[in-house]
């Protein structure tokens, strides 16, 4: 895709621009939980790490849990303009009468998102995840192996629960070098083959490296961005919502 590579200057981009005008400890807060010390500054400064949100009543209505990061989560957004909430609004103007839990929590890992997947998943009747996930094992140069397993599992604990994913693809920065870069991309292509799930192989299409679409630092989309976020998820996600039994 065209905008991948701007995706990876962006990125390495706000790295320097973290460790050159941060304090060491905003940058250890920025990161949230499983920061790596030595990758401090790979993340602008946040707020405070955000928790996970508290359990939802049951609404009757089936639902479509959205297992993120702060791209999910809506970083430096109202969440009522983050993208898993225009996702909602598309689905209601469309005529679905579904529900949109967003399960996105800022600087979770892979690893942090399989811990918190099945308290995803038992958030009333999940009938679609999409998983969202690996952004920040990218930024902190985590193994793409423990990265693969841990995504892995995760749809794994989905498919056991008959839950349909839908595979939000990422890319990592360049300053890891081409080898971990492609690693890294094939790593969603290879679980999307072999579990036979929906793959959308980048999330920030069209927005990544766009400076009107993002917020200062240079990664986390703007309220327009995060409209046009939503647009390319519905557009995956659409074919899943009507396939998949409401019931």
């Amino acid at each position: 895709m065209r905008s991948t590579p701007a995706w990876g200057r962006v990125v390495l981009r706000a790295v320097i621009l973290a460790s050159s005008l941060l304090p060491s400890s905003l940058l250890a807060t920025a990161c949230g939980r499983d920061a790596a010390p030595q990758n401090d500054a790979l993340v602008p400064a946040a707020p405070a790490a955000s928790k996970a949100p508290a359990a939802l009543e049951d609404s009757g209505l089936p639902r479509i849990v959205v297992l993120g990061d702060s791209l999910s989560a809506g970083l430096g957004l109202l969440e009522t303009q983050a993208y898993p909430a225009v996702l909602q609004n598309k689905l209601r103007a469309d005529g679905y009468k579904w529900e949109v839990v967003n399960a996105g929590v800022s600087g979770d890992t892979s690893a942090a998102g399989l811990q918190r997947a099945d308290w995803a998943m038992d958030q009333g009747r999940v009938k679609i995840m999409v998983l969202e996930l690996g952004a920040n094992d990218g930024l902190r140069g985590l193994p793409v192996t423990e990265m693969k397993k841990n995504l892995a599992a995760i749809i794994e604990h989905a498919q056991a629960r008959h839950v349909a994913v839908l595979l939000a693809g990422m890319e990592a920065p360049p300053n890891f070098g081409p080898e971990y870069t492609v690693s890294f991309r094939q790593v969603y292509r290879d679980l999307a083959s072999q579990y036979k799930v929906t793959l959308l192989p980048f999330l920030l299409d069209k927005v990544a490296g766009v400076p009107s679409l993002n917020q200062g630092d240079g990664i986390h989309p703007n309220v327009d961005g995060a409209q046009i976020v939503a647009d390319t998820v519905w557009s995956a996600l659409r074919p899943l919502v009507d396939a998949v039994p409401a019931q």
